[in-house]
């Protein structure tokens, strides 16, 4: 207990793994990430059986798929987070590769289910998403590149960094994918701003991405489409912002009730993309708030154990984890409250989906190992270290 109120504990060298993976681990948010799967879960029994039962599956079908996903992710997340930090790098870097060339094929090999955006791979037995892998490894890929530009007569990697997060935004784009692009892009902006960046040079990428907002309006008929619908004073009450916004006014403090919503057979992606309004119909704003403090106990512990961490390289990588984790969470419910336009994004750990989850738990694993004490040694030996 005392490591999980006050966030040290001495390690020593040459204890056994578990052990010292257990003394080291932040054991809040890994139990907020338990929490979450959890009523993922729970949730997952409320709002997918009318989707099964339309698609003449057994009623608990998608029920039981997502704890097949979670369990691998859970695994996933365990076995990622014993890794160090240069393993974590290494295993980064080679995923990243694998999902840039899985993005590159989905105009020639993807398909689109039938939403008009060419997203995914289907497998027969499960579709694949690259973009949802693709994430953590671009994280950690630009974290590297800005660590090496500290060092003494390193290489440019800001610029390769910010070259590589256009090229990555494109292709998302191309999908079209605007809301990985702009989860991509905000990763970047964020690690950017904590490796020193001018502001100047944010404020002329936060320019450009407002001139890209209005070429894709100008030029993208799904975009445009979406953005009319968000700004439209008017609500249509059939289409699924409709369904969700009635959803959550109906269920008020407490809930209708387990099992008594209605916008689950309704709604299409009750069970993925607007999720949360199955919580907010059934168990009230009282769940909805749980759910929202578990995803700021995550995001705000890691951040603050990462401002101990000396290493720049996992402070940027840790800090472009959980900022992108906890701004998925965050668009994901704005989207269902009419906040923002419409994204097709999943809510981490919460949302049926065998790609998100998945990757989640592996962002999830690189982030607890990055959160992991260490001792960090001396400043000057650091510097020493650097100027050799």
């Amino acid at each position: 207990m005392t490591e999980m109120v006050y966030g040290t504990v001495p390690v020593y060298a040459g204890d056994p793994v578990l052990p010292r993976w257990w003394r080291t681990i932040d054991k809040w948010t890994m139990s907020c990430v338990l929490m979450l799967f959890g009523i993922g879960l729970l949730l997952g029994l409320a709002s997918s059986p009318p989707l099964a039962s339309k698609n003449g599956l057994e009623p608990f079908h998608y029920v039981t798929r997502q704890a097949i996903f979670g369990g691998v992710a859970m695994i996933a997340m365990l076995l990622t987070s014993m890794m160090t930090p240069q393993m974590v790098r290494r295993l980064a870097v080679l995923g990243f590769l694998v999902a840039f060339v899985a993005l590159m094929g989905l105009p020639f090999f993807g398909t689109d289910f039938g939403k008009g955006a060419v997203r995914w791979y289907s497998l027969g037995f499960a579709s694949l998403q690259p973009s949802e892998f693709l994430k953590p490894g671009f994280v950690v890929m630009a974290a590297w590149l800005m660590a090496a530009a500290l060092e003494i007569g390193g290489p440019p990697g800001r610029m390769y960094s910010f070259i590589l997060t256009i090229v990555i935004c494109t292709f998302l784009a191309l999908q079209p994918d605007f809301g990985q692009a702009a989860l991509v892009l905000f990763s970047w902006g964020v690690m950017y701003f904590v490796a020193g960046a001018p502001m100047f040079l944010l404020a002329g990428v936060c320019a450009g991405v407002v001139m890209a907002g209005w070429f894709a309006y100008a030029n993208s008929e799904h975009f445009a489409r979406r953005i009319d619908g968000f700004l439209s004073p008017d609500l249509d009450p059939t289409t699924q912002l409709g369904y969700a916004t009635n959803a959550i006014r109906e269920g008020g403090f407490f809930g209708v009730g387990v099992g008594e919503g209605q916008v689950k057979w309704s709604l299409p992606d009750a069970h993925t993309d607007f999720i949360i309004a199955v919580a907010a119909e059934e168990y009230g704003l009282i769940c909805v708030l749980a759910i929202i403090a578990l995803y700021g106990v995550i995001v705000v512990r890691s951040l603050l154990r990462l401002l101990k961490e000396r290493d720049p390289f996992i402070r940027f990588a840790g800090t472009g984890l959980a900022c992108a984790f906890g701004v998925q969470a965050m668009i994901n419910m704005g989207v269902a409250v009419r906040l923002l336009p419409a994204k097709g994004m999943t809510l981490p750990f919460v949302s049926y989906g065998g790609s998100s989850i998945i990757a989640g738990g592996i962002a999830m694993g690189m982030l607890l190992a990055f959160t992991r004490t260490r001792p960090q040694g001396e400043i000057g030996d650091i510097l020493m270290r650097r100027g050799r």
